[in-house]
Formats: structure tokens, C-alpha cells, sequence
């Protein structure tokens, strides 16, 4: 009887460590994700960026930058005068791979 005892109580304790565990990953945000912060553009890369973003969109005002965005190497959120943002994607040498509009409705 005395082991039976004894592997309840080791079960039970792992049930409680393994439990604990979960709850320490799930409060220190624990995902297997290595997507980090968003991480803007600055020096020089920015004023390329920008400048390549806007002449594909015609114009408008940049609101957002990032570098290695899941899509491409930089992207620019570019809002246009009809209120629509577009993002564009630039490989890294400034040159644009795609474009997704939102129009916002």
C-alpha cells in the first residue's frame, strides 16, 4: 500500500509542477513565435524608402515604417489624400515587390 501511496503523490506533484509551468509560460507571453517588435526604418533608408514608396503611390504621407516586415525587406504605410493606405513593399534595395491597399471601408 505504502508505494501506491507513493506514486500518487509523485503523480500528483508532477501534474502540479507540469501546471505551474503552462502558467508560467502563458504569463510571460511563452510562444514559440520569434517575431519580435516592429522595427522602424531610420538614416538614410528612411529617405530612400519614402521616396520610392511615394512615387509608386503618386503621393500622400507616410505613417509607418518597418524593416524586415513578414512580406518584404522594408515596408511603408502611406496614407493618400482619399484617406486609403497603401503599404508597400521594397526589397532591400529600395526597389518595390508588391502593394496592398485599404480603403478603409
Amino acid at each position: 500500500m505504502k508505494s501506491s501511496r507513493r506514486l500518487i503523490v509523485t503523480a500528483g506533484a508532477a501534474v502540479v509542477l507540469g501546471a505551474g509551468g503552462a502558467g508560467i509560460a502563458a504569463a510571460s507571453g511563452g510562444s514559440d513565435s520569434t517575431e519580435g517588435p516592429d522595427v522602424p526604418i531610420i538614416g538614410d533608408a528612411l529617405q530612400q524608402a519614402t521616396d520610392a514608396a511615394l512615387a509608386s503611390t503618386g503621393g500622400g504621407r507616410v505613417t509607418g515604417t518597418e524593416i524586415h516586415d513578414e512580406e518584404s525587406y522594408y515596408e511603408v504605410e502611406v496614407i493618400l489624400d482619399n484617406g486609403s493606405q497603401v503599404d508597400v513593399q521594397l526589397d532591400e534595395n529600395f526597389t518595390v515587390v508588391g502593394s496592398t491597399t485599404d480603403n478603409g471601408h
